[in-house]
């Protein structure tokens, strides 16, 4: 099956044709200023090193996505998603993570409306 065309970068006045949003050069600019001016400054320090290494051992013992398991799927974990929030009283215990594939982990968030500020979280 034929991939997907290129299409150009997004960022304003670059030519070069990429795969994603942004060329390779841009893509760096764009997260660092999405994690500088977008993000929340308690965000970044929730996620620190000591939760990159929770993370890392985390996916360790929970190799697959755990949503696509309950569908005798096998798929790689891409994310791992913290079932209860952080801004909502959740904790970074192993009873409150999930390994997810990004598709999966797209489709929950969705569904909160957390990351988009759509809608109030609901237990």
């Amino acid at each position: 099956m034929p991939s997907k065309p290129m299409k150009p970068c997004r960022h304003p006045g670059c030519p070069r044709l990429t795969d994603g949003s942004y060329c390779q050069e841009h893509e760096r600019q764009h997260s660092t200023e999405y994690e500088k001016y977008d993000r929340k400054p308690e965000a970044r320090k929730r996620y620190s090193y000591q939760w990159r290494k929770l993370r890392k051992a985390y996916v360790k013992d929970h190799p697959a996505c755990e949503m696509c398991l309950l569908e005798h799927r096998a798929t790689p974990v891409e994310e791992v998603h913290h079932i209860y929030p952080l801004d909502h009283g959740g904790s970074n215990t192993p009873i409150n993570l999930l390994s997810l594939c990004k598709s999966c982990h797209s489709r929950i968030t969705a569904v909160m409306g957390d990351r988009w500020n759509k809608r109030e979280y609901k237990y």
